[in-house]
């Protein structure tokens, strides 16, 4: 039985399917370009992302390895929790956003940026993002999944759920972190999930 992230009886008209897909189309495109410039600018990330990226560097199996492994208990939650249309909007989400950062750098070539302008940027575009996402009952999987079931069961605003999460991720990635990265990276930690904590509540918005 899935959960009801947002209202049980909304009062706003409910999107239709064609604007959910621009919604996830939108949503990871903006989100992959603020994932590229992190990215190109070697500043740690929080979540799924972030986590695998430190075990990466930290025993040396792949990348793409520990995404995939770290990931399954979340697809799991969400399939429990949020039930089986979220989670395929989730995956076509995760595989359009690999599609976007793979995709941006070719449009796109941000030479030598300043690099606590490229966090200030890099989450805001992500905090929007994953709103568009969220609105739309879409998430990235990982920590998303997870923040949302705790917001709606709990009634601890999104945000804030996903700020202790990746900050503990940040906290560990100190492993391999110079002093100065890992400040930017709490920096745009903050940023973002003061985005999601102001803008996301259920008792704001009310379509679905």
């Amino acid at each position: 039985m899935s959960i009801k992230l947002l209202h049980t009886k909304p009062r706003g008209i409910q999107h239709t399917p064609f604007e959910d897909f621009l919604a996830v189309l939108i949503g990871t495109f903006v989100v992959g370009f603020g994932v590229m410039l992190l990215k190109q600018s070697a500043i740690a990330l929080g979540g799924t992302v972030g986590l695998s990226m430190m075990l990466y560097h930290t025993t040396g199996v792949a990348f793409g390895v520990w995404f995939f492994v770290v990931n399954l208990p979340f697809y799991y939650l969400g399939y429990r929790r949020l039930g089986s249309k979220m989670i395929v909007r989730t995956v076509v989400a995760v595989a359009l956003l690999s599609a976007m950062t793979e995709i941006h750098p070719y449009f796109v070539d941000v030479a030598q940026p300043s690099p606590a302008y490229v966090v200030i940027l890099a989450n805001i575009l992500i905090g929007i993002g994953l709103l568009i996402l969220f609105r739309h009952r879409t998430t990235l999987g990982g920590f998303n999944l997870l923040a949302l079931d705790i917001q709606d069961r709990h009634n601890i605003p999104a945000g804030k759920a996903l700020m202790v999460m990746d900050g503990a991720v940040l906290l560990l990635s100190l492993f391999y972190l110079n002093l100065q990265t890992f400040i930017l990276s709490i920096m745009g930690m903050l940023i973002l999930n003061a985005i999601l904590t102001m803008n996301f509540r259920k008792d704001r918005y009310v379509g679905s």
